[in-house]
């Protein structure tokens, strides 16, 4: 089985070769169709990075969205709209400017992932945020969206590594 550090920079090599414009919206679609996306009201997403599916159109619904900002170890649950400001930060990620909430308060958590298993484990960038805070919060629900190249059957799992609860795929 491949390391992990090879099969992250296998897909990043690999997503560079997707329509992400398309593959963006047909999972924004995708998603408002879910029951569990339907009656969340408060959503964790993210600030997509160069090559990775957006979610940004979804802050034209009707829910309260928020957007990750990493601190130490952690990641924090910041409020965010259109409009409100963006800093770039060490990891070289789009972060909010708000003040961060209780995530207790979060419904649902779009998670992003370079890849993901039939066991609907993913596979980050490393960091262990989303693993840790999934730990932490684990009454809030989950997804990954990722296109159909980027399931495998197993990837390598760690103590740590937490599963997400919902895989939307092409």
């Amino acid at each position: 089985m491949e390391s992990k550090t090879d099969l992250r920079i296998r897909f990043k090599k690999e997503r560079k070769a997707l329509d992400l414009v398309s593959l963006s919206s047909f999972f924004v679609t995708q998603l408002r169709e879910k029951d569990y996306y339907k009656s969340a009201r408060n959503i964790l997403i993210y600030y997509p990075l160069k090559y990775e599916i957006s979610v940004l159109e979804l802050l034209n619904d009707d829910k309260n969205f928020y957007l990750p900002k990493v601190c130490n170890d952690k990641l924090l649950v910041c409020p965010y709209q259109n409009s409100d400001s963006l800093v770039l930060s060490s990891l070289k990620i789009n972060e909010p400017c708000t003040k961060s909430i209780n995530p207790l308060c979060l419904d649902l958590v779009v998670v992003p992932a370079l890849a993901v298993d039939k066991s609907n484990y993913r596979l980050g960038y490393g960091g262990g945020f989303y693993d840790r805070f999934l730990d932490e919060y684990k009454n809030v629900k989950s997804v990954c969206l990722i296109h159909r190249n980027f399931v495998v059957e197993k990837l390598p799992v760690e103590k740590y590594d937490m599963r997400v609860d919902y895989v939307i795929t092409t």
